[in-house]
């Protein structure tokens, strides 16, 4: 009879447990960057810090429409994407880094195409305006001496344009795509040669964050995210392998494959997030909201004062 009372008052507790967990959203895509996310999920770091974390994958061009809808509450997405989310009216504050690329986001040429100037009148395959490839494009090009209006756009997103530079798709003479899709090109160099990455023009660069509502209605939860995040990188450093194939299967890669992919990036902890929030992020995003509004994907810089919000990292 004791042993029965304990264990009705253990499934007691579970669920007293369970009830208090925070509900959250999140809406982010297979890109290697996030993959703590989902390692943190799928090793019990959020469940273990009080989070039922739903992560869905959204492409880019979406994700600020799931978040205006109320299906997600927070989002893992680039520093300069969160300008056009707030200058189209989608409030959202970022609360920590992820990564920062390394050579992880591309720009992948066919062979007759030798400097990026080159490509004035080409046809070139990018996610839509308002994500981070076409905003990789436009940035590239201003620094070569063009934009996006000197060349023709085709809309795909980044496996599909990684799959249309490797099948040589007639029409198309240039792709941006990112990691793991890029590793795919890389491994086939006939398929087009990586003319510039992010090791050339180092302005990719992801963070997490959420709607104010739910940062005013869920503090602690927000700092759990946070909180589990930079233990989903500690469980990286300790325990490689396994992380590596937790973070492999959700894209379908081999442990070894997924490990390759990771290191043209750096997963940002929390003194690199201190350092990042302390002024480099501000900066970056005048400059990307002024790239922004330059090429008409905005038609007003937001606040760029509450575009973040620190207090979670510490």
């Amino acid at each position: 009879m004791k042993k029965l009372a304990t264990l009705t008052l253990s499934a007691l507790i579970a669920c007293a447990a369970s009830a208090q967990e925070t509900k959250v959203g999140i809406g982010f895509s297979g890109w290697t960057g996030f993959a703590p996310l989902t390692l943190a999920k799928e090793a019990g770091i959020f469940k273990k810090n009080g989070l039922d974390v739903s992560l869905k994958k959204i492409p880019q061009k979406d994700r600020h429409l799931a978040i205006a809808s109320g299906d997600v509450q927070c989002a893992a997405t680039t520093v300069e994407t969160w300008v056009v989310w707030n200058a189209n009216g989608v409030a959202t504050t970022q609360i920590f880094q992820l990564d920062k690329s390394y050579g992880a986001d591309g720009m992948v040429v066919k062979g007759d195409i030798q400097k990026i100037s080159d490509l004035k009148g080409k046809t070139i395959a990018a996610s839509a305006p308002g994500t981070a490839p076409y905003f990789t494009l436009a940035w590239m090009l201003k620094k070569n001496g063009l934009s996006v209006k000197d060349v023709k756009v085709v809309n795909l997103e980044p496996q599909a344009a990684a799959n249309a530079m490797i099948a040589g798709t007639a029409g198309i003479d240039a792709a941006m795509t990112y990691e793991p899709y890029l590793g795919a090109v890389r491994a086939k160099p006939e398929a087009g040669k990586i003319i510039a990455t992010t090791l050339d023009y180092p302005m990719i660069m992801d963070t997490f964050g959420c709607t104010p509502k739910f940062l005013a209605d869920n503090p602690k939860a927000a700092k759990a995210l946070a909180d589990s995040y930079f233990e989903a990188l500690e469980m990286i450093a300790k325990e490689p392998a396994k992380s590596f194939e937790i973070m492999g299967a959700d894209v379908k890669q081999p442990a070894d494959k997924f490990e390759a992919s990771q290191k043209y990036l750096r997963w940002q902890d929390r003194a690199a997030n201190q350092k990042f929030f302390a002024g480099e992020h501000a900066q970056f995003s005048k400059e990307a909201a002024d790239l922004l509004l330059e090429v008409g994907i905005i038609k007003q810089i937001p606040d760029l004062s509450k575009l973040a919000d620190t207090r979670f990292l510490k």
